[in-house]
């Protein structure tokens, strides 16, 4: 952002005035860099090898995968799609336990004190809430659970499990104009307030009553000064 004029910033007395003076009825977050700091889906994809639940193979497959999206041979809806497709032929129970002890070790302490305060205190007013995530929805909904979001307001990657064995058949990718879409499929084409804070979040935040961009990376930064929307900060994380 360097020699770029940044967006308004809030403070986080002007943030929660502004959110409880819209009253929201239906609220929309996304979850890596927007509920928690750290990216639980490439964290996943690295514990899933270190841990020994992906085979010596798929480990060196999907490394190789995100190897080249990183250089900028992969799109994102691609490399999103293929980190969830690559549990092909893992039990799903096995799966699911991985990242709970995942989740809890690795992203659980990371979480944004003041997203999990607004969380609750949306929930209290009534709020519907949804997450919105291109993490694989193993690992969505186990943090989900920590804010009292349950499966079924959980948008995220996710495939086809048949006799209880992860396959290849996608079932939804929510990345970039994907999580717009998701959200329309659902029954939700333009919810009240909008949380996220990359560039993959740009067009569900555009849909919005309210965008609030959370915690943004430059990208984001730019397109909210572009289009006049303040951003905030988080100050720190918790342990719950």
């Amino acid at each position: 952002m360097q020699n770029r004029e940044m967006p308004v910033s809030l403070s986080t007395d002007q943030f929660l005035a502004s959110i409880r003076t819209l009253a929201p009825k239906v609220a929309v977050f996304d979850c890596d860099g927007t509920l928690w700091h750290p990216d639980s889906g490439s964290g996943f994809m690295r514990w899933s090898t270190q841990t020994g639940l992906f085979s010596p193979e798929q480990s060196a497959w999907i490394e190789g995968r995100h190897a080249a999206y990183r250089n900028g041979e992969v799109d994102e809806i691609t490399i999103c799609g293929e980190m969830v497709q690559v549990y092909e032929g893992l039990s799903e129970e096995a799966i699911r336990s991985s990242a709970a002890e995942f989740f809890r070790t690795e992203i659980e302490p990371f979480i944004f004190p003041e997203m999990f305060d607004l969380v609750a205190e949306l929930q209290k007013n009534g709020t519907e809430i949804w997450a919105v995530s291109s993490t694989c929805d193993w690992v969505v909904e186990e943090g989900a659970s920590r804010f009292h979001i349950p499966p079924e307001r959980v948008l995220a990657a996710c495939v086809e499990v048949k006799g209880g064995i992860a396959t290849r058949s996608l079932r939804d990718v929510p990345s970039d104009e994907n999580k717009a879409i998701s959200l329309r499929r659902v029954g939700l084409p333009q919810p009240d307030a909008v949380f996220g804070n990359s560039v993959h979040d740009a067009a569900m935040l555009e849909i919005a009553k309210k965008p609030y961009p959370v915690n943004p990376t430059a990208a984001l930064a730019e397109i909210s000064h572009t289009n006049g929307w303040a951003v905030y900060y988080p100050a720190a994380v918790r342990t719950l």
